[in-house]
């Protein structure tokens, strides 16, 4: 059985496994009610999407009709950074999912200067989260970021605005780059004091795609794909108390991460992680 943990200070215990629902961006209705199976099969209770996640949120809308809004606690993403355009898409992602409300509207990828710059503007997109939290379509708000900026720039972030949740990459090949390491260990420093809940990405990253990325399988990255070695990955990030797991946005990896999840494990020996980086050739994916 999959933990539960409380979700930063938002009252809510989840799933230490979220359903990452870019699996959807371009799935197909059958492709969809096979994710909802083992969604429910493993009783996940977090969805976290996007307006920018093509379908995605049009997919899970009959999923809240069908199992009811509060069943799960609904996450979803803006990435605009003018006031105006993020009001429209956070609107346009509730009535998208049929819903009222969602549990949290974060600010997606705000890791560029000049972006992030904009966002917390007079006249950006935080005021935006802020107007819809405060009207009531919003519950929380988060940031979400990626790349080897991100942990630096969630803590900058939250030293401009209380923010009820942080979203960045980690796994193991990642935090063998020494300052990154240190910049998401002082996150995680400073999410705990605060009470910020920690969402993670990339756990079962082999590294970035040799050549040509493929329609298959659907991650932007090279996945792991063998069972043994997504069970030490997933191992690897669950392992750290307070984190929560993103699944990776292909259907068909959703099984064997959500297997590894439910089995559980102690943290792995460093030589275990040695051996599969050695073993599958890995590396980072930002450099």
């Amino acid at each position: 059985m999959i933990a539960r943990a409380p979700f930063g200070r938002t009252g809510h215990q989840s799933r230490r496994t979220l359903f990452g629902a870019a699996a959807l961006s371009r799935a197909t209705g059958a492709e969809a009610d096979r994710a909802l199976e083992l969604v429910l099969r493993y009783d996940l209770d977090h969805l976290d999407t996007a307006a920018s996640y093509g379908d995605s949120e049009l997919r899970i809308a009959p999923w809240l009709a069908s199992e009811g809004r509060d069943r799960f606690f609904i996450a979803t993403k803006t990435g605009k950074r003018t006031y105006a355009e993020a009001r429209d898409e956070i609107r346009l992602s509730v009535q998208r999912l049929g819903v009222d409300h969602v549990d949290l509207i974060q600010l997606h990828n705000l890791v560029d200067a000049a972006e992030w710059a904009v966002a917390f503007g007079g006249d950006g997109a935080l005021r935006a989260a802020v107007e819809a939290r405060d009207a009531g379509f919003a519950r929380f708000i988060g940031v979400t970021g990626h790349g080897l900026l991100a942990p630096r720039r969630h803590r900058e972030s939250l030293e401009r605005f209380p923010f009820d949740s942080v979203l960045f990459p980690y796994n193991a090949t990642q935090l063998r780059d020494g300052a990154y390491a240190a910049d998401a260990e002082a996150l995680i420093a400073v999410c705990e004091a605060r009470g910020v809940a920690l969402q993670t990405i990339k756990g079962i990253t082999l590294g970035p795609w040799p050549g040509e990325r493929p329609p298959r399988p659907t991650t932007w990255y090279e996945p792991l794909t063998d069972q043994r070695d997504i069970d030490l990955a997933v191992r690897f990030v669950l392992s750290r108390p307070g984190l929560f797991l993103n699944t990776p946005s292909d259907i068909d990896l959703l099984a064997k991460v959500l297997d590894a999840a439910d089995r559980g494990g102690t943290r792995p020996s460093d030589t275990e992680m040695d051996d599969l980086v050695r073993r599958r050739d890995m590396a980072p994916l930002f450099v």
